[in-house]
């Protein structure tokens, strides 16, 4: 379903580019993700977006869930057609926003309340696909804990073991297999922790991968080597 071949230069220090291919579609590595919290980028056309080079427009899950609703845009086809851009999409997991309001969570889930009307609403691993693969991305990121920082290291290890369990049953209810499923490694600034989430999300063999929990309060000295050790130990053909 998924498929990423790199192209390497064979020059010391060189960018390594790579193509990756959805079912919809390829895409170029690295590439900028501009951010369309609601399907589309304020200000600017599907037009516009695709004539300055867009590839993938993300998609925030907490906010489309809520307005104008999954079921809505699963309608429409999908968040593509909902938005009127034909290039690729993705969404996040929406945990990110969700772990901003303060919510309670159990190793269950998260229960949270709407910044809009102050209803309760509930993510587990297995709701977020579920949402996700109404909502119709191309690709869709598991649900995961991102801890603040700084952050006591207890904190940081049940960030780490609740995002691995999570991972491990949004894997199991991903259904759709027209729709890529990345995982997403935390660990805070511990590169011994980075090295672990890394190791334990890989071996679940995602089609892609991504890097949570950096640019939440930490310094650029911090972040810079538990990116590194995260990265060393993610497949290499994989985006």
């Amino acid at each position: 379903m998924y498929r990423v071949n790199l192209d390497i230069s064979a020059n010391e220090g060189a960018a390594r580019s790579a193509t990756a291919t959805t079912h919809r579609g390829s895409y170029n590595t690295p590439c900028f993700m501009p951010v369309g919290t609601r399907g589309a980028i304020k200000y600017l056309s599907a037009r516009d977006y695709a004539e300055l080079g867009a590839q993938i427009v993300l998609g925030n899950t907490y906010h489309l869930m809520l307005r104008p609703g999954a079921e809505v845009i699963e309608q429409f086809g999908g968040l593509g057609a909902f938005a009127a851009w034909e290039g690729l999409t993705l969404t996040d997991s929406g945990g990110f926003q969700v772990f901003s309001l303060d919510p309670k969570v159990d190793d269950d889930g998260v229960t949270f309340k709407s910044t809009y009307d102050g209803s309760y609403h509930r993510f587990t691993p297995e709701i977020a696909v579920d949402v996700q693969q109404k909502i119709g991305a191309d690709i869709q990121m598991v649900l995961d804990v991102c801890p603040p920082l700084p952050s006591p290291p207890h904190v940081v290890r049940l960030a780490l073991e609740r995002t691995s369990a999570w991972a491990e049953r949004a894997k199991g209810s991903h259904e759709r297999q027209d729709q890529s499923l990345f995982g997403i490694v935390q660990g805070g600034i511990d590169p011994n922790m980075r090295t672990e989430s890394a190791q334990r999300t890989a071996a679940l063999n995602f089609d892609g991968y991504g890097i949570g929990g950096l640019s939440v309060g930490e310094t650029r000295d911090e972040m810079v080597p538990a990116l590194a050790a995260a990265v060393a130990h993610l497949p290499a053909n994989r985006p």
